[in-house]
């Protein structure tokens, strides 16, 4: 059957109506009560003992929402001796900086045994995430979907008439504390790619579902044989012949960049980070680390076949972890009935054009907010991999980030000059720095320092990518700003320069939380401090971050009121109520 065509129109969305949360009378308020704890699972078939799961489940519980919600999680910790934090993903936290969840930047730890609440508005519709933001506790499962409607009453810019989620992550058969310690080992001991992309926390390890059950691919797995009562059976979709679906996708990777792609099905991509997008049609799409996409297919009208929905790794050599797999089940077919056709090929890893091809078509969707015509200061900031006294570190203009025990939220509002450096890091590096090339001095510094940025001013940014200390390699990196959307400006490679700026969209960029880096190439990124807080600015791939590549913004702090003693509860503000 031809590919299906797509139109966009407006219609009212479907209302929420699951028995998963508490909505008060008002409709402004949506509770929780969660346990975080270990526990075993096999989620590509192959069991283990260090997930983080909430309330017993992996992934965590979806949390829904309407915009304008207040968002209230009493969060437990159950882990016998490691902290937790919960960050909420593309949440900006107007006026609640203390709820981003970053562990050392926005609070402290919460302690095991400790409950913590979160209490914060969801104030834009979109699709988002929550994972954990301390150490590598993403790495170990501690993640889920966070899904915001539009108001009552109010009407979505796209019409369809049933929706899904994939939350979409890589996974280790080793723990995480074995991972840090081989990241902070002399000389690093590198853990390697994934051995399963999972969907909804479902992969397939040990057998393939590409292939029916009594036969073997070609790498001589099996075939998988399910009941469907297995923790890693395959996700099935249900749809029905002639309708409108839309797909909701967030990647809450460690490590791999992912390609989506729904076989003999065009999709037409509609939001970003929760920020519409100008609509576009595609057979497939990349997403990075911290990315969130919806999509809208239209199902064939007369159907008796399922269909795969694939997902391969991008931007990595793919070749030790496999795809992952779900089904499209048409109802008009047996669930039990195979896709015809092998499953969708993904782009070769390194087939950076394609990438770049569909990067480039995401715009705003008309009628977006436009960014200011000029900016007032502007930061440059080098990704390189370095040396710090026999450790790999990476580093931004050559300074490694190292977090502090005293949250930066407590120690700038409270005046406290000691909790970290106080000496603000480069803002640019050298104008004769070749980026195609391994760094010519390996080594880098460390420090706790922030940038303090001028509140109500609009900066820019500009990401430059270089060699890596082997010869002849860059990769991609995905950034997140905590705390704001920001408008991205343009993509290049090589070195950015003067040259460049006309390059730049000023007409519609679109809005982001999260942005890519491609090899050897430069990403421009405008925002407004418009929220008062500290924020981080980081690689979303795990690893990178826990060896040091990030960066602290610190904006209008002084206007930060009623800091909750309890996520100061560490470090140097952990001995006194601060009351302000």
């Amino acid at each position: 059957m031809a590919p299906n065509r797509l139109t966009p129109i407006c219609f009212l969305a479907c209302l929420w109506c699951f028995g998963v949360f508490s909505r008060s009378i008002s409709g402004e308020e949506v509770k929780y009560n969660w346990e975080v704890k270990y526990m075993k699972g096999a989620p590509d078939c192959m069991e283990k003992d260090f997930i983080i799961g909430i309330n017993g489940q992996f992934p965590g519980p979806t949390i829904k929402a309407r915009a304008g919600d207040n968002v209230v999680v009493n969060l437990t910790n159950k882990l016998d001796k490691d902290g937790v934090v919960i960050h909420w993903h593309g949440i900006r936290q107007l006026k609640t900086p203390w709820a981003d969840g970053t562990a050392a930047i926005s609070q402290c730890p919460i302690k095991s045994g400790d409950t913590f609440t979160y209490n914060f508005t969801v104030d834009k519709a979109g699709t988002y995430f929550y994972h954990g933001h301390l150490g590598m506790q993403r790495s170990a499962g501690l993640y889920g979907m966070l899904i915001v409607d539009v108001e009552e009453g109010k009407k979505e810019a796209f019409h369809y008439d049933g929706e899904f989620s994939l939350l979409l992550s890589d996974w280790w058969h080793k723990g995480i504390e074995e991972q840090e310690e081989d990241l902070n080992a002399k000389p690093m001991r590198w853990i390697g790619e994934a051995q399963s992309v999972l969907i909804n926390g479902r992969g397939q390890f040990t057998c393939s579902l590409a292939v029916p059950p009594n036969s073997k691919d070609s790498k001589g797995l099996p075939g998988c044989k399910f009941t469907g009562k297995e923790q890693c059976a395959p996700n099935i979709l249900d749809v029905e012949p002639g309708k409108t679906y839309r797909l909701r996708v967030a990647s809450t990777t460690a490590l791999a960049s992912l390609n989506v792609a729904i076989e003999s099905h065009n999709m037409l991509m509609v939001e970003a980070d929760g920020n519409y997008l100008k609509p576009f049609l595609v057979k497939d799409f990349d997403i990075y680390s911290g990315e969130s996409y919806s999509v809208i297919f239209n199902t064939h009208k007369h159907s008796s076949h399922n269909y795969w929905i694939s997902v391969g790794v991008r931007g990595r050599d793919p070749t030790k972890t496999a795809r992952g797999l779900a089904l499209l089940h048409y109802t008009s077919a047996k669930v039990s009935k195979r896709p015809k056709h092998h499953p969708p090929t993904t782009p070769r890893w390194n087939d950076y054009a394609h990438s770049k091809s569909f990067t480039y078509k995401l715009l705003a969707h008309p009628g977006s907010p436009k960014p200011p015509a000029n900016y007032d200061h502007r930061i440059f900031l080098l990704n390189t991999q370095n040396f710090m006294e026999g450790q790999t570190k990476w580093a931004i203009n050559n300074v490694s980030l190292k977090l502090t025990e005293t949250p930066y939220l407590g120690s700038i509002r409270y005046g406290l000059t000691n909790a970290f450096d106080q000496i603000s890091p480069p803002e640019t590096f050298s104008d004769t720095y070749d980026i195609t090339k391994p760094p010519p001095n390996p080594n880098c510094t460390i420090s706790s320092g922030v940038y303090n940025l001028n509140f109500g001013k609009t900066y820019d940014v500009i990401l430059q990518n270089a060699n890596l200390i082997q010869e002849g390699v860059s990769e991609i990196h995905p950034w997140h700003l905590h705390g704001h959307d920001f408008w991205v400006l343009g993509y290049g490679d090589g070195k950015f320069s003067k040259k460049d700026e006309k390059k730049l969209n000023l007409v519609n960029p679109p809005l982001r939380n999260t942005v890519v880096i491609f090899p050897h190439g430069w990403t421009a990124i405008r925002f407004m401090t418009d929220n008062p807080g500290v924020w981080a600015f980081h690689c979303h791939i795990e690893p990178h971050l826990h060896m040091g590549m990030g960066v602290i913004f610190a904006e209008g702090v002084h206007l930060v009121r009623k800091i909750p003693d309890e996520a100061l509860s560490c470090g140097l503000t952990g001995y006194v109520s601060w009351g302000m």
